[in-house]
């Protein structure tokens, strides 16, 4: 892919962008908290070194042309979460995915990404469909795909867990 897109879509109250090195602790403040990672199936990040190292070492923008943005809160202008795509070989899909911090849960913020994500995606990345991975106990995920017009195509066994997949085509 030639074009890298660093920076993802502008909403009323967040911009999206790739996420640096000096994001670490906004970043470890989300990762390493046990109600995000409850329901993502990934362990808990236990430091923030550890955090500035899988930052350094994150090249899904380098590969892929795409990757997860970290989500600014334009009021605070802070790292709050994230949202955007990453390439599943196993799948040969496009996922979207996105975690944000408890503090942030409940205004909308998601929803509002997500959507933002999905045009993005298919707009500018060109994108035919676009899927997303949830566990089954992750109902408030489920609600944000579910409301930004993603449909469930039932559980299937993913990472040796059922999971959810949710699909999106660009002629909806």
């Amino acid at each position: 892919m030639a074009d890298v897109f660093r920076i993802g879509p502008e909403t009323a109250r967040l911009y999206h962008r790739e996420l640096i090195a000096d994001d670490a602790q906004d970043v470890f403040d989300f990762n390493g908290h046990p109600l995000v990672m409850k329901y993502t199936g990934e362990p808990l990040w236990k430091s923030l070194e550890e955090t500035k190292q899988r930052l350094r070492d994150y090249t899904e923008f380098e590969r892929h042309g795409f990757g997860r943005w970290g989500c600014v809160y334009k009021p605070e202008n802070k790292v709050i979460g994230f949202s955007g795509f990453k390439y599943i070989p196993e799948l040969d899909e496009v996922d979207l995915g996105f975690r944000f911090h408890p503090e942030y849960w409940g205004q909308g913020l998601a929803t509002e990404s997500v959507l933002a994500c999905i045009e993005f995606g298919f707009e500018i990345l060109n994108f035919e469909r676009i899927i997303a991975l949830v566990l089954p106990e992750n109902t408030a995920s489920i609600r944000v795909l579910e409301k930004a017009g993603m449909h469930d195509t039932g559980i299937f066994q993913f990472e040796g867990k059922p999971t959810h997949k949710f699909i999106i085509k660009h002629s909806e």
